[in-house]
């Protein structure tokens, strides 16, 4: 008896002395506004979580037309994506068996950062910066480049085009990225490259991709379709009706990738924590019936519950949970066409379409397209619809919960 109290106290000075206090930090800005909250997030929320919130708060600021603050977001998040590609610090760190994998600073999947050269290149193109733009489209594809299935690697359709048309502007050969394209695409690109046309139209609409996780210790990381939106759209200007098919789709890129480097050794943690865990129970079991018996038998049994103990702390401590932060703001499909307008200012009505062709309500609207004389008017039209511009950060509530999702 007396064994089993000296193991029975040890587990407790354990247990206890391994409860470290912490003192949560204060609650950020929550409003709902994105803008407000994207803002504080950046300044004040944790650095790990810093590029998610300027992807997000980028995207934000372009649906309201302040590409001044979107650029200098996207342009953070790129150098940030820069430096911890190289140094890749935190990704070995995460490997370890008792570091959670949302710990290391988030980058995002392919997928999402993809869409920072996406959405940096539709507004070098807004500055009158083609070639800016193509080189933000290759980096794109080079983000996407890495995908374990090589069929679905380097496979969006939208940033391989205009590549290729940005090289036929300006002389080069475009050809093979219209191969590669069309090779890609479900619908029918425009050929040859219409280089003449002088409006670009950049459509996103539906919602992005959700990350979950799945498994006995939620170590498999999945996808799963946005809150169901619009299927299609499309653009009406004097006169002419223009299709706005799905010409990229994120959930499609999101799923289509095969394994993570990260997913087997998530996988591996998994299976230690069981195993460790199985282990743990069968020493502590054995371990504390023969504990009693007194003598050798006695101390046997004390180390082997004192063995089971560890074996139930290394289970504990290893931490297999697949990392779901994401970029949330995130759209599904993206779509774009060019056109040739005369010089001056031109009235368009943009429509979403549901899967079944009928039109969405409280979506259409109208936009202006103002056609320089010289180079080309950029259009950038989403589903989201334009809210006036957030105020300046203020400091938020003491009460007000943070929720950083």
């Amino acid at each position: 008896m007396k064994t089993i109290r000296l193991i029975a106290s040890a587990i407790a000075i354990a247990i206890f002395t391994g409860c470290a206090t912490y003192a949560p930090p204060p609650p950020l800005s929550n409003t709902g506004n994105p803008l407000i909250d994207g803002r504080v997030y950046i300044e004040q929320g944790p650095e790990k979580d810093r590029v998610k919130w300027q992807y997000q708060t980028g995207l934000a600021a372009m649906r309201r037309g302040l590409n001044d603050e979107a650029k200098q977001h996207f342009d953070a998040a790129i150098l940030s994506i820069g430096g911890i590609l190289a140094g890749d610090e935190d990704a070995k760190r995460a490997r370890q068996m008792t570091v959670a994998e949302d710990t290391k600073d988030f980058i995002g999947e392919p997928y999402e950062r993809c869409m920072a050269y996406y959405y940096r290149g539709l507004l070098y193109w807004m500055d009158g910066e083609p070639d800016n733009a193509r080189a933000c489209y290759k980096s794109a594809l080079l983000a996407d480049a890495d995908a374990e299935n090589k069929e679905y690697a380097a496979d969006l359709v939208i940033p391989e085009y205009l590549s290729g048309f940005v090289n036929k502007r300006y002389g080069s050969d475009g050809s093979d990225n219209l191969k590669a394209a069309k090779e890609i695409s479900r619908f029918d690109l425009p050929e040859p490259y219409p280089v003449s046309n002088n409006v670009i139209v950049f459509a996103e609409y539906g919602n992005g991709p959700v990350k979950w996780a799945e498994g006995q210790y939620r170590e498999k990381l999945k996808f799963k379709e946005g809150a169901q939106g619009p299927r299609s759209a499309r653009l009406k200007i004097n006169g002419q009706t223009i299709t706005l098919p799905p010409f990229d789709d994120l959930f499609f890129q999101a799923t289509t990738r095969g394994g993570r480097v990260m997913d087997h050794v998530l996988k591996n943690k998994a299976v230690f924590k069981e195993n460790t865990d199985n282990i743990g129970n069968a020493a502590l079991m054995s371990g504390l019936a023969l504990a009693g018996a007194g003598g050798d038998t006695g101390a046997i049994g004390a180390g082997l519950a004192a063995a089971g103990f560890l074996f139930k702390g290394l289970s504990g401590s290893t931490t297999p949970a697949a990392d779901t932060r994401m970029w949330t703001n995130l759209p599904q499909y993206l779509s774009f066409t060019t056109l040739r307008l005369s010089p001056g200012q031109h009235e368009a009505t943009i429509e979403f379409l549901a899967a079944d062709t009928s039109i969405m309500g409280g979506l259409t609207r109208t936009v202006t397209i103002n056609v320089p004389q010289t180079g080309d008017a950029v259009v950038f039209l989403s589903d989201k619809l334009a809210e006036p511009p957030a105020p300046e950060p203020v400091a938020a509530p003491a009460n007000l919960q943070a929720n950083p999702s």
